[in-house]
């Protein structure tokens, strides 16, 4: 069994650092057990993930000429995944053939991802610092993904901009988030959290979200050149995610370096 207390000790090494709330590190420590869990309380998320990847893998093919129906369609691509949690993003890339590495604040985060990695039976890189470490050093990546980590830290330029660093030139940067509209408030907060308990009660803070337009200003500031975008929606009646032109709650862009 994992030392929870020392983990959690461990994650608050990096609390100070220019980048981080301890208390979203606190939260996601919390919480990362259950990611995994198909009947847990992430259970919702896991079926999004699945809509996300659908997007991802082939915008990632289109950029790098590839056919995403061969099941190999990622060999010999590098990825970063930025706050990558319990390796939802990183799985679904390793299997593949993305060469993955995933980065994560907290070290609870990062230890359930290795292990339930290894149950897969999926050699992933994680490893358990900041991306403005991983920026100082240089260490680059055909593609770096920020996927809904963008709205729990308190400088999101700064984040974006790091994420434009890490990518190599003619790389592709993906961002993921949530819109800061009236719809995202009833539909992410008061409906997900409060209502239908999809999520826990403060997992997100509404004046924490992104426009579009601020995320693709933020982009820009990072030479980062925006190719795509599609907003992402939850049917509570059929419980299925799908990708939509409507960006008013979820949505993602990818950018090229």
């Amino acid at each position: 069994m994992l030392d929870k207390s020392k983990l959690s000790h461990i994650s608050q090494k990096n609390a100070h650092d220019i980048n981080v709330s301890s208390q979203e590190i606190e939260k996601f420590d919390r919480l990362a057990e259950s990611w995994w869990d198909p009947d847990g309380q992430y259970k919702t998320a896991l079926i999004f993930n699945e809509a996300r990847i659908s997007y991802f893998v082939p915008q990632i093919c289109q950029h790098f000429n590839r056919n995403p129906s061969h099941k190999d369609c990622l060999k010999g691509i590098s990825v970063l995944d930025v706050g990558s949690g319990g390796g939802l993003v990183c799985e679904p890339l390793a299997a593949l053939g993305a060469s993955v590495v995933g980065i994560d604040a907290s070290a609870m985060s990062i230890e359930v991802a290795k292990r339930h990695s290894i149950k897969s039976g999926l050699h992933i890189d994680y490893r358990h610092m900041l991306s403005t470490e991983l920026a100082r050093t240089n260490e680059q990546f055909d593609i770096v993904i920020n996927a809904e980590v963008v709205e729990h830290v308190p400088d999101q330029a700064g984040l974006i901009k790091e994420c434009g660093s890490l990518t190599k030139q003619d790389g592709m940067t993906i961002l993921a988030t949530l819109n800061r509209t009236l719809k995202s408030y009833i539909i992410a907060i008061l409906g997900a959290e409060y209502i239908m308990r999809y999520l826990p009660i403060g997992t997100h803070s509404w004046g924490k979200f992104v426009t579009p337009e601020e995320l693709n200003r933020m982009a820009s500031a990072a030479s980062l050149t925006k190719l795509s975008q599609s907003g992402m929606a939850y049917n509570p009646l059929s419980k299925k995610w799908r990708l939509t032109k409507d960006m008013a709650v979820n949505y993602i862009q990818c950018y090229k370096k």
